[in-house]
């Protein structure tokens, strides 16, 4: 017998030692998710940031299944796969974003970025290092986030963020629809063709 089983038949839980199939899947996804985080972030190209942030988020959508909460890995295709990366593109397309590499994509800040980024990610890690000690999850269990569940907390608990968030999406909307109509408006008087009419 092994030191992990050992350790697992002691304890009465698994150990970290003793990984199972589902903890493999989670971790090689959460990797994939990661890099298609840091390639949408570091990407001069913003169709191609667009088209990796599909993945990233795609990406968490496989997490929340592996999770066994099926509701919200099906909330992150629809709302945020389908609607806000959907939007984005559509942003861009009203926009007449470059297609290639954009130099203005840039912005010169890159440090002070990484620095919150790190800082973030730091804070972030630690709080749920700290909430979830001494909490293990057994993914072989029943199944705890259930539709029935989730949905009953999201729309009792939640309905205000969950609001808040439809009006972003609105208002991302409308200011890719004036952005556009601006553009048009400046490119209007330089036609050449309406000098030579003249």
């Amino acid at each position: 017998m092994t030191l992990a089983a050992t350790t697992v038949a002691a304890s009465g839980t698994p150990g970290f030692l003793s990984p199972t199939g589902v903890e493999i899947a989670f971790l090689l996804v959460g990797l994939v998710t990661l890099g298609a985080a840091l390639v949408t972030v570091t990407t001069r190209q913003l169709v191609h940031a667009a088209l990796w942030l599909v993945v990233a988020l795609g990406g968490l959508a496989v997490e929340y299944l592996l999770l066994t909460a099926e509701f919200i890995a099906w909330v992150q295709v629809l709302i945020y796969v389908g609607s806000v990366v959907v939007l984005l593109l559509f942003g861009l397309m009203l926009t007449k974003a470059p297609i290639g590499r954009s130099p203005d994509a840039d912005s010169g800040n890159r440090w002070a970025a990484l620095t919150v980024a790190v800082a973030a990610a730091v804070a972030l890690v630690w709080v749920v290092v700290d909430a979830f000690r001494a909490t293990w999850i057994d993914l072989d269990g029943p199944a705890a986030g259930t539709t029935e569940v989730t949905g009953a907390s999201l729309f009792r608990h939640w309905v205000l963020p969950f609001e808040a968030l439809s009006v972003l999406l609105l208002a991302a909307l409308v200011g890719a629809i004036v952005l556009s109509r601006k553009a048009r408006a400046d490119a209007g008087p330089a036609a050449p063709g309406k000098e030579g009419a003249r």
